[in-house]
């Protein structure tokens, strides 16, 4: 077949079978250290690698508000939330059943007033202050890197 007709073909075929991407709210935590600016960075459930707090919409938020309660939840973190987005970054998640999936995670800026003790996953994650090069450094997807540079 020749290049142009496969192409044709896969240009029908391909949305049919690609999956669209998820979206999911994320929560970019700041503070002012005594060396200038902090991210809050968390491990994840499973592999332990450094995130930002992050989860699925909720009905009756905005993104930004489910991405405080995210931040609150598996980090202990009350603070000023900021609406508008920082941008995006895009990471394979493996959902129920082992699928893989892309999600696209919008990131809001929170900057803390408070680190509670006690919060729901406490126990269940670690959690640590990064400099935005440091936690640039630490985070495996592209996009969010970039995002934490431009704080440094």
């Amino acid at each position: 077949m020749k290049a142009s007709a496969v192409s044709a073909f896969r240009s029908l075929v391909e949305p049919v079978f690609k999956r669209p991407e998820f979206v999911q709210a994320a929560a970019l935590c700041m503070r002012k250290g005594k060396k200038g600016a902090e991210v809050l960075m968390i491990t994840s459930l499973t592999t332990k690698r450094w995130i930002v707090p992050k989860g699925w919409p909720m009905e009756g938020r905005s993104m930004g508000q489910a991405a405080a309660q995210e931040a609150w939840e598996e980090a202990g973190v009350k603070g000023h939330l900021d609406e508008d987005a920082l941008g995006s970054f895009t990471y394979r998640k493996i959902v129920k059943g082992g699928v893989p999936v892309s999600c696209r995670c919008w990131v809001y800026r929170i900057d803390v007033d408070k680190l509670c003790d006690d919060y729901p996953e406490k126990g269940r994650r670690l959690r640590a202050w990064m400099k935005p090069g440091e936690a640039a450094k630490a985070v495996t997807e592209p996009e969010l890197r970039e995002i934490l540079k431009r704080l440094a």
